[in-house]
Order: C-alpha cells, then sequence, then structure tokens
C-alpha cells in the first residue's frame, strides 16, 4: 500500500509537463517567495516525504459535554487512558502500580502534584533525578510518531533545546548517558526541575492528542462551559460540529432575544446561573428585580430549581430563583410566539399556546383537547395581546441584550466556534455531525426549506451553515442578519432542523400541564433509518465518503447502556458517541461519557466511569476508570500519507515538483 502512493508520486512527476508549469507559472511565482532556490524547495520536498511516511496523529472525539469541565478536563489530562497505558508500556513490570499511578497523575496535573511532593518528599533532589527520566521516557516514546519540527513547535521556548536533547540522546550508549545525566543534574542544581517537568508533562499532553474533535453541546446544564470554551480557545488543534445547544448560546449571544430567554431558563433550571454571572458577568439583578415585584407572592411551585432540596446554597435562594425561572419562561414564550408570526414558513402555529389560554376558566386548548392549567397565576400577560412584552419584561430584555452583547468574554468565546466551528465536518473517512440529516419516513433525504428555497442532504446542511454566520456577521440591524437570527431560533428546536429533528419542544407543557401525554415529543424519521446499513450508506456517499471504509460519528441522544443500548450503530457504519457527561443524565446512561479513538493501528471507543474530583485525584492517584469497548484494528498501519492531510501535502510536493522544473527551465529564476 505505501510503496503503490509512492510509485503513483514519482509517476505524477514524470507526467509534469512544461506545459503545465508554464500555465501554474502565477501560482509558483507566488511559491518561489517561500523557497526561492532549487535548494530551499528541494529540502521541502523532501521533508513533506518523510513526513508522509510517518503514523497518523491521534484524533480524539468527544460529544455532549453540557458544562462538565471537570471530567472534560480530565478526560484530556489522561487523553482517555492513553498515558496510562503509554506508562505500562514503557515501564512495564518493573515499576510499582503506587508508582505508577503517581506518574500518571504528575503528568496530568503537574503544577499541582509538584506542590504536594515538595510539601512530602524528604530527599528532593533525588526524587527530581528520577522523575526527570521517567518522564523523558514518556515522552519519548509519544514523540517516535511525530517529525521533530512538530515536536520542537510545541515546545516551550525556554526548554526547546533542552527537551529535544533528552528526546534524542541515547542512554545506552557509555559515552552519551554521562552528556544526558550532566543535562538532569544540571537543570536540578539550577532549581529548573519543576518548570522542565511541566514542560515534559504539557508536551507529552500534547502529542497524545493530535487533532480533538467536540461533536457538539458544550453548553447547558452544568457549570463550566466557560472553562471548556477557555480550554478550547488556547488548544493546539481542535474542531467543533455545533450542537442544538452551542446554536443556543451562539444565538443569544448574537442577539436573538429568545434564545437568551432559553439560555437563562434552562441555566436557572439547572442552577447553572454562574456560568452567566460568573463566567460571562450577564447581570442578573435586573430579573431578580422583576420577578420579586411581578411573582414576589407566587409560590412558583413548577419552577423550583431541579435538586435544590440537596443543595443548602440553592435552598437558601430557592424561591427567589423559582421566581426568577418563572419571570423568564413567561418572557421566552412571548418572544417565541413573535418568531413563529413573523415567520408563517416554519409551520409552527401549532406552539403558539398563549393565546388558546382562558384564562376565566383556567384552562388551554391544544387541538381539539382542552387541560387545566396547573398554574394560572399570569399577571404579566395582556390577554388582547398575549405575546407582547410589558414594559418591566422589555425593560429586562434590553439589559440582557446589552450584557449579551458586551460580554468580552462570551464575545471571545463566540468567535471561536465559528472559527473553528461547523455544522458538519469530513474528517480521515468520518463524517461529523452533532443530531441527524433530515429525512423521510422512507430514509430519502428530506427536502427543506431555508430562506424561500427547499435543499436536502448535504446541500440543506451548507446553506444552513451559510445562514448561522450570517447570524453573527451580517450587519447589525439588516434584514439579512435578523432573519438568520431568527432562524437560529429555529434550529433550536423547529422540526426540520437537523440540530433537533422532532416534531415540537414541548416546553410550555411541562410547566403548565400535568397530563405527560402532552410532553410527548416524536422524533423524525433520521432517527429510526440512520440504525439502518442502507441509510447511513446513502448519506455518507452524499457527502462524498465511501460508504465501505468510512462511518458517521453522531452525538445528541444519550446512549442508555442500561437499557441496553449501544454506541454502535448500523454494523459499526454509525457510532453514537454521547454517553452522558452530563450529571443529570448518570443514572439513565450508566456510564459517564464516551471517547472515540482513532489512531495508527485503528479505531477504540473507550467508555468512561463517573469522575470524582480532581483534588482527590492529585493527592490519592486515582483516575477516571475507562473501558475500551470497541476496537477496531487495520491490518496495517495508517500512515500520514493515508489521510486528508496526507492528500494535502502530496498536492504540496506536486507543486514544489513544479516549481523545480519551473527553476530548470528558466520559467523562474532562483533569487540566489
Amino acid at each position: 500500500m505505501r510503496r503503490k502512493s509512492i510509485t503513483q508520486n514519482n509517476k505524477m512527476t514524470k507526467h509534469i509537463s512544461l506545459e503545465d508549469v508554464k500555465a501554474d507559472a502565477r501560482y509558483l511565482r507566488l511559491l518561489a517567495e517561500k523557497f526561492p532556490t532549487i535548494s530551499s524547495a528541494a529540502t521541502e520536498i523532501i521533508n513533506l516525504e518523510a513526513i508522509l511516511s510517518l503514523p497518523k496523529g491521534t484524533e480524539h472525539f468527544l460529544s455532549d459535554l453540557h458544562g462538565e469541565s471537570t471530567a472534560f478536563t480530565h478526560v484530556l489530562k489522561n487523553a482517555s487512558g492513553v498515558i496510562r497505558r503509554k506508562v505500562d508500556e514503557v515501564f512495564g513490570m518493573t515499576m510499582r502500580e503506587a508508582d505508577k499511578n503517581e506518574l500518571c497523575t504528575l503528568i496530568y496535573y503537574p503544577e499541582e502534584k509538584l506542590k504536594l511532593v515538595r510539601e512530602t518528599e524528604k530527599d528532593l533532589d533525588d526524587w527530581y533525578r528520577i522523575t526527570l527520566h521517567q518522564v523523558v521516557e514518556v515522552a519519548r516514546v509519544v514523540s517516535v510518531k511525530y517529525s521533530r519540527s512538530k515536536v520542537r513547535k510545541l515546545l516551550t521556548e525556554d526548554f526547546a533545546y533542552v527537551i529535544e536533547e533528552l528526546l534524542h540522546e541515547s542512554v545506552t550508549e557509555a559515552d552519551r548517558q554521562d552528556y544526558y545525566n550532566a543535562i538532569i543534574n544540571s537543570i536540578v542544581d539550577i532549581n529548573r526541575a519543576d518548570e522542565l517537568i511541566v514542560a515534559i508533562c504539557n508536551l507529552i499532553h500534547a502529542l497524545v492528542i493530535d487533532t480533538l474533535h467536540i461533536v457538539g453541546d458544550i453548553f447547558d446544564r452544568g457549570p463550566g462551559a466557560g472553562k471548556i470554551m477557555e480550554l478550547l480557545c488556547n488548544y493546539h488543534d481542535f474542531d467543533i460540529q455545533w450542537g442544538n445547544h452551542d446554536i443556543e448560546w451562539m444565538g443569544a449571544a448574537a442577539g436573538n432575544a429568545a434564545l437568551i430567554a432559553t439560555v437563562l431558563r434552562v441555566s436557572i433550571r439547572y442552577a447553572n446561573v454562574e456560568t452567566l454571572e460568573e463566567g460571562y458577568s450577564i447581570n442578573l439583578l435586573p430579573l431578580a428585580t422583576l420577578a420579586i415585584d411581578t411573582y414576589g407572592n407566587d409560590p412558583c411551585t413548577q419552577f423550583l430549581t431541579k435538586d435544590f432540596e440537596n443543595n443548602p446554597r440553592l435552598k437558601r435562594s430557592a424561591m427567589l430563583m423559582a421566581r426568577m425561572h418563572k419571570a423568564i419562561s413567561i418572557i421566552q414564550f412571548k418572544l417565541e410566539g413573535q418568531i413563529i408570526k413573523r415567520h408563517p414558513e416554519y409551520h409552527m402555529d401549532d406552539r403558539l399556546l398563549l393565546d388558546k389560554i382562558d384564562p376565566e376558566k383556567g384552562t388551554i386548548r391544544i387541538g381539539d383537547k382542552v387541560y387545566p392549567l396547573t398554574d394560572t397565576y399570569l399577571p404579566s400577560i395582556d390577554w388582547n395581546d398575549p405575546y407582547k412584552l410589558c414594559p418591566g419584561e422589555q425593560i429586562v430584555m434590553d439589559q440582557l441584550l446589552h450584557s449579551f452583547r458586551h460580554s468580552e468574554r462570551l464575545q471571545k468565546h463566540l468567535r471561536c466556534l465559528y472559527q473553528h466551528g461547523s455544522l458538519f465536518l469530513t474528517r480521515n473517512n468520518c463524517l461529523l455531525y452533532h443530531a441527524a440529516i433530515p429525512l423521510n419516513g422512507d430514509g430519502s433525504f428530506k427536502e427543506v426549506e431555508v430562506r424561500g428555497k427547499k435543499y436536502k442532504g448535504r446541500e440543506l446542511m451548507e446553506n444552513i451553515d451559510q445562514v448561522i454566520r450570517e447570524a453573527y456577521f451580517a450587519p447589525v440591524g439588516t434584514a439579512l442578519r435578523n432573519d438568520s437570527l431568527d432562524y437560529m431560533w429555529y434550529l433550536w428546536c423547529g422540526a426540520d432542523s437537523p440540530l433537533y429533528h422532532k416534531d415540537k419542544m414541548t416546553t410550555f407543557e411541562r410547566y403548565f400541564i400535568a397530563d405527560k401525554e402532552t410532553y410527548k415529543e416524536v422524533k423524525g424519521a433520521y432517527y429510526v433509518r440512520a440504525n439502518e446499513k442502507e441509510t447511513c450508506a446513502r448519506i455518507l456517499e452524499e457527502f462524498g465518503l465511501d460508504p465501505k471504509k468510512s462511518r458517521i460519528i453522531n452525538g445528541h441522544t444519550p446512549v442508555r447502556t442500561l437499557k441496553g443500548e449501544t454506541p454502535v450503530r448500523a454494523g459499526g457504519m454509525r457510532l453514537v458517541i454521547d454517553g452522558g457527561f452530563s450529571k443529570p443524565y448518570h443514572e439513565t446512561t450508566g456510564i459517564a461519557g464516551y471517547t472515540l479513538i482513532y489512531n495508527s493501528h485503528g479505531i477504540q471507543l473507550v467508555e468512561h466511569e463517573s469522575f470524582e474530583t480532581k483534588e482527590k485525584a492529585i493527592r490519592e492517584g486515582t483516575d477516571i476508570h475507562s473501558r475500551v469497548q470497541l476496537e477496531e484494528f487495520k491490518y496495517h498501519r495508517m500512515l500520514v500519507r493515508d489521510t486528508d492531510r496526507g492528500h494535502e501535502l502530496e498536492e504540496q510536493i506536486l507543486n514544489l515538483q513544479k516549481l523545480l522544473m519551473a527553476y530548470r527551465h528558466g520559467v523562474i529564476k532562483e533569487k540566489v
């Protein structure tokens, strides 16, 4: 396989004609600015050819983080168990299990563990010397699949030279062992061992995860979405496929009032206001004031924050939170009604419910049935115009809109989501999207209207991606931006949204109607049909992938392992990797998340148990217990040449070969 690829490349070189070179002369002159001589171009070709022969880097796929920053951070720190396996590989039976645990903890949390070691270790210099040897050995093993230039780019400037020397020096040759030990001893003697250990551990983190894919839903429920975004914005290589909860926050940050109300409602419901107040400096005082003024004597029983009875902090403010919850919920229903009225093409008139309430009888008509309301105290609704905000509500929303649009940290994270995000991604024979591709009942692609035109399949996803970007980048106040912002709300809860794909979102019913039959949300055809091989093959072909060697990777729907569900669907053609990072799902799923690992040997699906605390991990050496549920190893090791990146490098090599010919035939002159 490898020889064939190289041979094909050589044949390609032979077929480059002088006419081809002359036709591309304009581009080649630009390339010549970077490679001004035959020697520099030839050196780059040799370098790229060498890179093509290296094993592919390791890709990690995670989904549905839902603000669980502590568990997510630890999964990155331990690379879903990869670092522990590397430690076992390096030290085998020559190191006790307890010592391996200590070494792994040091690699995961070097600054914190070093502080603890300094407090407890009696012979610190000796510990430094032994530990430096150990972390260098682990770094050496995880760096072998990368070029020296790539490793060099990941090194901190202070220790770049030292780490390179340690990684590439032989410790088995007697004449070099003294040199190696001299470096270690010198570092310890000048009191730089802590900094060097941290630098090496950070290098290990960067090398064990070459690329990180987040398949949607960073936000909601958990308290650490801002921390996750801050970590990602500084990560070496990652991408995001937007989920419905990401779109909810993106639309809010871009200025959609209904989604701002939704973000607040969900955050208060799950006692997650710290993300808003501490993470993004969103001022909730105006909402609190409105809630007290409007619902000060209302018990707001239906709006009590989840699990408040088991949380002393929440118990103290339970009534205020419940009143704020009710106030923002009513505002949300009003604003959603305004969007539905503006857009009859959304076909969501059945979600206009406020005008179906009979305030005298305390009932609501849905379809041909009438239900009693569980809460009839609705003083802010004008029954002559039920979707109009009252003056107090309008003031609150104006202030919240200003807070969201002018939160420096939120806007930074929004730009990061746009820069590194997309609705879908094809990478190395994998098709990534968060939830669904709208399908008809027979499994064919469903036509969906977007801005007056109908699209389906890949074309639909591409056009929706464009609308999402225009909701932020189109000029403020223009019809294009306003229309796109409204569509962001539709993506959150619309029946034909690829991020939702259910017939309705029954939020109102869950708050105001006791009959649970009204809570039902019927899933779209995708959630049944995408478990079939034929449908998955059709989807993969639509996105230009070969079904025989490609797969779909989804999140969005938690895999209920306790009920016998499996993340492996359609005979392995589709993998659903939402394992329940969010704590509210743990009782349902029975686990605490999945990581899909795609390295040069093949694919592993790693199943995680719940993570306790970072402090316990540091002090006691505890770790997330992970099990490899699926292993799919290829017959030969996958090289960079076999990846999408490899194809890009081969194209660069071809252009460099054209540049060499241009130099040798005088089409372009060298700049010696």
